[in-house]
């Protein structure tokens, strides 16, 4: 296992405070200050072939600040790490990923678990931290070299340390779901002083600069467990802002609130045909931006449709957001009933690739049931 061997040099310039400073703490003062980084790294990390089968997709670097982790960063994989950029203060920021197509945008910014248009339209210095964080992300997983090749591996520095850290492992979480599910096509080294990222992000690997060890582990994410309570529609004005179509909510709507350790995270809201008996349709579904992009709306979509089947209703859902189309699409629990485009006249049914040129896809799903809920 070959060993890394960093040594930093920082020049000591001579002054007046300088010797006093020395003088009152005894502290030793000479030509140069140095410090020395050593870790013991095995040569698959260093692996271009992602085929191989001690092939990696996540890593992290860990350890305390002036442990050395952005040196050893920077020594194993040099220009692939991240430097970020400003964003243009007078455009949305979908406008700040340089020559890519939308289609790419939208998918890598929902894959980092920021899938809310109302906010991608909007500037980059507005939004929360946490946002701002998940587009950082998601620009330095669009990074290339000078030949405008894509990085094979993109090392993020700072990972996480300027959000919340409930948001740090949402965005851990999220980031690593993409990944392993082929959504992100990168591998990602998260580099950061906090530990606490490591069960969320499932490293395959790990580097602890406080121990200057080398592991090679999977961790396991915590459990997410979700309370659904029935509330009144006083809730929908905390998610009314996020939804990407409308802010309204149709007067007799059933309203549902997802809670996750006592913080409020989704809204769900369904209403009955009129006319129709046992007919029912989804009305909104929202979850608050700090929260997207580790399933949380999809759970709280299948218990609601779940409440529902149970009750002898039939359920549908009508939508156009491309996480929820997704999600509808790979589960056995719904079946898709019709697709039309925005501006077209009528219905056509479902093919494999259903975005037309028209405009955007507006599916009708209907719930099933899940077979593991019913059984």
């Amino acid at each position: 296992m070959p060993s890394i061997h960093v040594e930093v040099h920082c020049p000591v310039f001579d002054s007046f405070r300088v010797q006093q400073v020395g003088g009152m703490f005894d502290v030793p003062l000479s030509q140069r200050a140095s410090q020395q980084f050593d870790v013991d790294v095995p040569d698959w990390v260093f692996a271009k072939n992602e085929d191989d089968e001690s092939a990696w997709r996540l890593g992290l670097i860990v350890g305390p600040s002036g442990s050395g982790k952005s040196t050893i960063a920077r020594t194993m994989f040099g220009p692939c790490v991240y430097r970020p950029h400003p964003w243009p203060a007078d455009r949305a920021v979908i406008d700040g990923f340089s020559q890519r197509s939308i289609k790419e945008i939208t998918r890598l910014l929902t894959a980092v678990g920021f899938s809310s248009p109302p906010s991608w339209i909007k500037p980059y210095q507005v939004l929360s931290n946490g946002e701002q964080f998940r587009c950082d992300l998601a620009r330095a997983l669009f990074e290339t070299d000078g030949d405008g090749r894509p990085h094979p591996v993109v090392v993020f520095d700072e990972f996480t340390s300027v959000v919340d850290r409930n948001v740090a492992r949402v965005v851990s979480a999220a980031v690593a779901r993409g990944i392993r599910a082929g959504w992100i096509r990168r591998r990602l080294v998260a580099v950061t002083c906090h530990y606490d990222v490591a069960e969320w992000l499932e490293p395959d690997w790990v580097i602890d600069m406080a121990t200057a060890e080398f592991t090679r582990r999977r961790l396991r994410r915590p459990p997410i467990r979700l309370e659904l309570f029935r509330c009144g529609r006083g809730a929908w004005r905390l998610f009314a802002r996020h939804h990407y179509l409308s802010g309204s909510l149709a007067e007799f709507s059933r309203c549902f609130l997802a809670i996750w350790e006592n913080r409020p995270v989704a809204f769900c809201s369904s209403v009955s045909l009129i006319g129709r008996k046992n007919r029912w349709r989804i009305g909104r579904l929202v979850t608050l931006p700090d929260y997207q992009g580790i399933g949380i709306g999809a759970a709280v979509l299948e218990a609601v449709a779940e409440l529902h089947r149970r009750e002898g209703h039939r359920l549908n859902l009508t939508a156009s957001h491309p996480a929820v189309l997704a999600h509808c699409r790979r589960s056995p629990a719904w079946r898709l009933v019709n697709v039309k485009t925005t501006g077209s006249h009528g219905v056509r049914r479902f093919i494999h690739n259903y975005r037309g040129s028209e405009g955007r896809a507006v599916a009708s799903f209907e719930y099933v049931g899940n077979r593991e809920i019913r059984d």
